[in-house]
């Protein structure tokens, strides 16, 4: 009987050792990443570019502050095809500018219309 006691409480001490190694080995671990942040984040603040001068700040311009406009441009159609067109296959690449349009009147909802949800009926007034 003292013999089967003694096989299991090796056993037991074999599993309490494993762990604490897990354990032992966990907090490596994380100090490691703790030191890993720590360094890089020393490596980020001290490669930091500058503050630039005043005179190096940006000036408004002679004209006073840019205002916002209002304008009404021309639609640019997508030319049609058989087979589907990707974005640099379009006339200036997406970025050309388009023409302001003759009539600056912005476009309106008819008064019975849904505009551009569903098909326009009474919906569920």
């Amino acid at each position: 009987m003292n013999t089967a006691w003694m096989e299991t409480a090796d056993l037991a001490a074999g599993r309490g050792a494993l762990g604490a190694g897990l354990v032992v080995a966990g907090v490596v671990v994380v100090a490691l990443l703790i030191g890993m942040f720590a360094f890089g984040s020393r490596r980020v603040r001290d490669s930091r570019v500058r503050r630039p001068r005043p005179e190096e700040q940006p000036r408004m311009p002679e004209g006073g502050p840019v205002r916002e406009a209002r304008e009404q441009r021309e639609a640019d159609e997508v030319p049609r095809s058989d087979e589907r067109l990707l974005p640099h296959e379009l006339k200036g690449h997406g970025n050309a500018g388009s023409r302001t349009s003759a009539s600056q009147e912005r476009p309106r909802w008819d008064g019975g219309s849904s505009g551009a949800f569903g098909s326009g009926g009474p919906g569920s007034h």
